[in-house]
């Protein structure tokens, strides 16, 4: 044997102690059997508060409660209110191994509380694993996430996919900058053309918390004087939230905050925001290092600090309302966040919905509106052309534009753009006999007709020609467009006016901005453009159709979208003027000569609460197979003064067409009821609601999706 062999043989003989004591160990530890992942099986607990209560990421009604989880001592440190983890879930009470259930699929969750003991006598699963250290759910975001699921009989975590943005680990793993310190207060600015609004901004200034309804006038001024009230509420050492409809709003209010508090002092969080940017930037809200938020309906659970002050504009917008369940409505959100901060609130626009007439009406709100003077100095001219002078002028009838409407393109194309709105877009108008109007439909389904680019009629539901159609109800043989929209418009127009360029905005193409040259821009509602220095004038085409629609809204609507039009038409004093092509005596048309948004919605407001529908009264829908429907209402413990209303026949979706939301599966007929409570009873039905659905959830008797519910629907018909 060589001596290099005897120096290897005897080096553990020969070793140090401590060096024999390191072997032994790992020795010892390498015949320790390890937790496998995930389970921690034989692990030590956490010797403080070992149990975790947790929220599972289980959007199901009758699973919308905390379960209790065991916190191994390895996660200890980790495992903190408000974070991320995931765990085991649905192993039966059965799979127990050394005292620890086991088995189950993995889901995420939130933990929301740390417990010494839990209200469960058997033996506790332990959590899986902390996703993340990084707190993001702290108990005021609980709070109003539970307050919103309860009131729209949803599920708790259903609301909180919505108010927690997902995950971006390299969002998480940068820093957020240093907080700014509050800047100086504004001046009241153009808040001084209003009764009430320099008071407000005041007000906010000096930590106090005003509530407010805004009638904003006519005009760009409003996103600088959201803005400013924005800087009033940071320079009183809180924090801000504003929600606006879309991307568009977005970009004027983040333009005016960077304009009057510079860079860096707020954040913009909108659904269309990549990931990574959107959770970088609510992080940043939610460490602190920002106080103030813009954004659309995504952002109104932002998690602001010390919050001053919630706004929101245009509340009768279509996007403030969630597509996902439950579906909250962003000013109801805000109003609960209001009450909840107990932070001011302010709700704005150029029109005035029934819910805002309500909160002054009732005394929670004050109003800030302009004088008549300041509003007829502000409002272009609105005229009006009805039925009975289209019917004297026959060319122009056919054409779709009254003689008054050529006459205003024309004038308001010498000083530049004109506007022209019209209801629907795309080139596909469905026909009405052109004597009595009545809907022209297919002899063979009943479907509606329509009219496509070769001139000829096809059925929209069946796809059938017709050739020889007639109206059943006078005999007439002439028809019409009901709704003409954009691309055949800005055809009709471009012939018409053959020097003048036509653009279009809609939903494939929505512009932002167009020059303050003469040209003509066709646009559907919602996607007006804003034209440099204002249009010289603006036609509002087909109006009977949107006020003619079979639903409560439908004048309030129609107002609010012909408002949001004319107003980025340039003042009377200026030349501005408007055309509607609607029924004069019509009360949404009145309001618009008279530019007369809040009068209109507090006429509303009292013929609704005559009728007892809402906003006076709570209303849900549930809507479904009618035998489930059925089976459904019998089954819920409805309030004693609840009304049950229907059900009735909803329109069946074609098959190979797009279906809405809410709309049955395609070639399924489906009904819905209403159920209607007076004030007082909201929160009594949708716990009555949802008590009903997770019960049948929980039995399994059937597809239990088949029946929805929505608390507040949007369209009651």
């Amino acid at each position: 044997m060589s001596s290099e062999d005897e120096s290897v043989d005897g080096g553990a003989a020969g070793a140090p102690p401590e060096q024999l004591a390191l072997i032994r160990e790992s020795v010892r530890q390498a015949k320790t059997p390890k937790a496998k992942p995930r389970t921690w099986r034989g692990a030590d607990l956490a010797e403080e508060l070992p149990v975790a209560r947790v929220l599972v990421d289980k959007g199901v009604l009758h699973l919308d409660r905390y379960f209790d989880y065991a916190v191994p001592q390895e996660l200890d440190a980790d495992a903190q209110p408000g974070v991320r983890v995931r765990v085991r879930f649905g192993a039966g009470r059965h799979r127990v191994r050394e005292g620890r259930r086991e088995g189950g699929g993995l889901i995420d969750g939130f933990l929301v509380e740390r417990r010494a003991e839990s209200d469960y006598s058997g033996p506790l699963a332990a959590l899986a694993q902390v996703v993340s250290p990084e707190p993001v759910l702290d108990a005021e975001l609980l709070a109003l996430t539970r307050a919103v699921a309860d009131r729209y009989a949803g599920s708790l975590a259903d609301v909180l996919q919505l108010a927690v943005p997902p995950r971006n680990a390299r969002a998480e793993g940068r820093p957020s900058p240093e907080p700014l310190p509050p800047p100086e207060a504004p001046e009241a600015g153009s808040w001084g053309r209003y009764e009430n609004g320099t008071a407000f901004v005041e007000a906010l200034a000096s930590g106090g918390s005003p509530r407010a309804v805004w009638n904003a006038l006519p005009g760009p001024l409003w996103s600088e004087e959201i803005a400013r009230a924005v800087a009033a509420t940071l320079a009183s050492g809180r924090g801000a939230l504003v929600v606006v409809p879309d991307g568009r709003a977005v970009a004027r209010v983040d333009a005016a905050l960077t304009d009057l508090l510079g860079a860096g002092r707020h954040a913009v969080l909108t659904a269309e925001a990549g990931p990574e940017k959107r959770y970088r930037e609510w992080l940043a809200v939610r460490r602190g290092s920002v106080r103030a938020v813009v954004g659309t309906r995504a952002a109104m659970f932002a998690p602001v600090r010390d919050l001053g002050l919630v706004a929101i504009w245009d509340d009768g917008d279509d996007s403030h309302s969630e597509l996902h369940a439950p579906q909250p409505h962003a000013r109801e959100v805000l109003l609960l966040r209001a009450a909840q901060d107990k932070c001011a609130f302010l709700l704005g626009g150029w029109s005035c919905t029934v819910e805002a007439a309500q909160l002054v009406e009732s005394g929670w709100a004050r109003p800030i509106v302009a004088s008549r003077e300041r509003v007829r100095a502000a409002a272009p001219l609105v005229r009006t052309v009805g039925d009975g002078d289209l019917a004297r002028d026959e060319a122009a009838r056919a054409a779709r534009l009254p003689t008054l409407a050529w006459q205003v393109v024309r004038e308001g194309l010498k000083h530049g753009p004109v506007l022209v709105q019209v209801p629907r877009r795309g080139y596909v108008p469905r026909m009405a006999c052109a004597q009595c109007r009545e809907p022209a439909r297919c002899r063979h389904c009943a479907g509606p007709l329509e009219g496509r680019d070769a001139g000829a009629l096809a059925c929209g539901w069946c796809g059938r020609e017709e050739t020889g159609w007639h109206c059943p109800e006078c005999g007439s043989f002439r028809l019409r467009a009901q709704v003409v929209g954009a691309r055949r418009t800005a055809e009709e127009l471009g012939r018409a006016f053959p020097a003048v360029p036509v653009r279009t905005s809609g939903r494939e193409h929505v512009l932002d901005t167009v020059p303050g040259a003469p040209a003509l821009v066709v646009s559907t509602p919602g996607a007006e453009p804003v034209a440099e220095g204002g249009y010289a004038a603006a036609l509002l085409l087909d109006g009977w159709a949107m006020v003619g629609r079979p639903d409560l809204r439908a004048g309030e609507d129609a107002l609010r979208r012909w408002i949001a039009a004319a107003a980025l038409v340039r003042d009377q004093p200026s030349g501005g003027t408007v055309v509607v092509v609607a029924e004069p005596t019509l009360r949404p048309v009145q309001a618009l000569v008279r530019w007369d948004p809040v009068g209109h919605a507090v006429r509303e407001l009292a013929e609704r609460a005559e009728l007892g529908f809402p906003p006076v009264s709570r209303m849900a829908s549930v809507s479904g197979p009618p035998e489930a429907v059925a089976e459904f209402l019998g089954t819920a413990s409805l309030p004693g003064d609840a009304e049950v209303l229907g059900p009735v026949p909803l329109p069946v979706t074609p098959t190979g067409r797009p279906r809405r939301t809410g709309a049955p599966p395609a070639g399924e007929r489906w009904e819905r009821a209403l159920v209607r409570v007076p004030p007082g009873s909201g929160a009594a039905l949708a716990a009555a609601l949802k008590s009903a659905q997770a019960a049948r959830m929980a039995r399994g008797g059937g597809d239990a999706g088949a029946v929805r519910v929505r608390v507040d629907p949007g369209d009651i018909g």
